[in-house]
This record gives C-alpha cells, structure tokens and sequence, in this order.
C-alpha cells in the first residue's frame, strides 16, 4: 500500500491546475494567427487525428461542431486507423489534417506523417502537441504549421489529464464558429472552479464497476471518463460507455449492485427529456446502484455557457478526480497505476511500423 498524500502525485496536480493553465493559455496562443493560416489553406475536407484519448478529442469535436463548418465536412479519424489502412483514407482525398499528441513521438504520429508523405503530401497539417522536442513538433513538411501547448501540459503522470483538456480548447477555438475567443477560455475556467468543491464532495469508495453516458458530443465526453477511470485504476474498474439512448440496447446489461453509473446531461430539447427518463428508469430498476447526473442544473450542476461541447473537458473533470482518488484508495502508484506490469506505458511503444505502399 503506498502512503503518500493525493495532492502529492503530480496526476492530481495537473487535474487540479487546469483553470490557470487554460487562462493563461488563453493570453499566449496566436489563435488569430493560427486562424488566418487555417483560411488560407485548400482542403474540403477536416481530419482530426490521435490514439487513445487523443483521438476522442476528434471524436467530441465533430460531434460537438457538426454543422457549423459549411460545406467543410469534420471526421475524427484515429491515426490507429489510418495508419493501419492509409490507402483507404488518403485515396483521392484532400484533407487538413489536424493531428494531436501529448507527447508528438507516439507510433501512431509518427506512421500518421509516413502515411501523408506518401500519399498526400500536399495535404496541409496542423500539429497540436504538448512537446516542444517530439516529432509532431519538429517534423517539418510543405503546409505544416505547429502549436506547441504550455510545457505544463505535457503531463508527467500516466494518465492524459491537462493535456486532453487543452488540446480539446484549443482546437474548438480554431474551428467553432460561435465567436470564441479569450473570454470562451475563462467561462471554462470558471466553470470548472465552480464545480470543482461539488465533484470532489460527490466522490465515494471505489465502486465494482462505472458507466458513463451522454448524448450528443457527451457521448464521446463518456468515453474518455471511462478510459481515465480504467486507465488510473489499473483495470481493476471496469467502465463502459455509451450514449443516453444506445445504452438500453444491450450494454445496460452491465449494470450490476455496485456499479455507479454517471450521466453527463445536456441542456436542449429532447436529449434532455430521454436523458431524465433514462437516469428515472436507472434508479427505479437499480435502487441500490448510485446514479449521478452532472450537467445544468443536474445533481452535480454545470453549467454549459458556450453550449456542451465546450463543457466536455469539465464534465471528465468528475471523471479524473474520481480516477485518482479511487487509485489512490486502492494503494496504486497515481501518476503510473501500471508500474511493475510491464503492460502499458506513458507513451505507447514497441509499434512496428511498416512502410506505407502507394
């Protein structure tokens, strides 16, 4: 059992200081800049590429942005994909491919850039890493344009925490379109301090087992607050995730006694109406589970100022602390719950890339 205080390990350091790093963050990026290179760009298509929980970053941004990009389509392609089938992706395509990594050295971001200098390399890329050294960064090519996020972001601990978080931000300030802009960042910020005191309160023992569900761009939220959980407690809390609606088909059978399970709600008609059915209907067919919504006005309230996909990084605030405090309770290491496995590691290696065929 190792005895060490939570506010010792620096996962629980970088979970607890993203509000200051998002507003200074805020202060420093060249968003205006980075906008103008984006417009001058030819592309039809915008790809938002990563592995793990760098890829659900695409996943929340296009469900969370559809629509508001024209005649612009956004897909969230994982670079586990598209680096394991190129030719299908890049075949006659002429995307802007956004790719984004924590640490920029990963297999997978590396293959991602093989994979485009085969066989698009006139498509122009933006890199979005917390690694001013790694590859993402210093890899140069025709129409690649770099954001180095705070060093603060490249977390030290296992799990992907104020990295995930300001990846997200920064990317929906480049591609919304509802005026985002310095004062989008400190609503953020602000949101999260404001539910920050309720979320820990909320927090009880580990449970047996987690689900997390959501609609919309909260869908995808679910997703990542069921990785951090499994990922910080080492496997030893198995999660799903799922939208409000999929849940009933099948994976509601998951649901035992001791599972909590956690709905991120939204704030508009109708996914409001099927999301307080669904958690109704949780609490009357599991009375002895714990079901816990967080959203507006929610039993954790948070509020969605700039609409839900700007709320997600908040959301998996719950998710993150409650990560944390269960491995900690469990006696594992927080910053790498897998220490003397051998199985995963902080950045995923022993991936043998092969060369990409035209």
């Amino acid at each position: 059992m190792i005895q060490k205080s939570i506010s010792d390990w620096s996962t629980w350091s970088e979970i607890i200081s993203q509000p200051r790093v998002w507003r200074q963050w805020a202060i420093d990026c060249d968003f205006s800049g980075h906008k103008t290179w984006i417009k001058a760009q030819s592309f039809d298509e915008v790809w938002f590429c990563g592995a793990g929980t760098s890829a659900f970053i695409g996943d929340i941004i296009v469900a969370g942005l559809e629509g508001q990009r024209g005649n612009v389509r956004l897909r969230s392609v994982a670079s586990t994909d598209l680096v394991s089938e190129p030719q299908d992706f890049l075949r006659a395509r002429n995307p802007l491919v956004v790719s984004f990594g924590r640490s920029g050295n990963s297999s997978e971001s590396i293959g991602t850039l093989d994979a485009l200098d085969k066989l698009a390399p006139n498509a122009p890329r933006l890199n979005i890493t917390c690694n001013g050294d790694s590859t993402l960064a210093t890899r140069s090519s025709h129409g690649t344009r770099v954001i180095v996020l705070p060093p603060e972001t490249h977390d030290i601990g296992f799990a992907m925490t104020s990295s995930f978080s300001t990846m997200l931000l920064t990317a929906l300030m480049l591609f919304s379109d509802n005026g985002s802009n310095a004062a989008t960042f400190n609503r953020a910020a602000d949101t999260f301090e404001g539910a920050l005191p309720d979320m820990q309160k909320a927090i009880g023992t580990p449970p047996e087992r987690a689900v997390f569900l959501g609609t919309g761009a909260m869908t995808f939220a679910a997703r990542e607050a069921a990785l951090k959980v499994m990922e910080l407690s080492a496997g030893r809390i198995p999660c799903l995730w799922d939208s409000v609606l999929g849940f009933r088909h099948g994976p509601k059978s998951f649901v035992t006694d001791k599972t909590e399970i956690v709905v991120f709600t939204a704030t508009q008609s109708p996914a409001t109406m099927y999301e307080n059915d669904l958690i109704a209907e949780l609490r009357a067919q599991f009375p002895n589970t714990r079901v816990t919504s967080i959203g507006p006005a929610a039993d954790i309230d948070l509020p969605h100022p700039d609409g839900a996909v700007w709320a997600a990084p908040n959301a998996i605030l719950y998710a993150q602390l409650a990560g944390a405090l269960w491995s900690q309770a469990m006696g594992l290491n927080v910053d790498n719950p897998f220490e003397g496995q051998g199985t995963l590691t902080r950045v995923v290696s022993g991936v043998q890339l092969y060369e990409v065929a035209k």
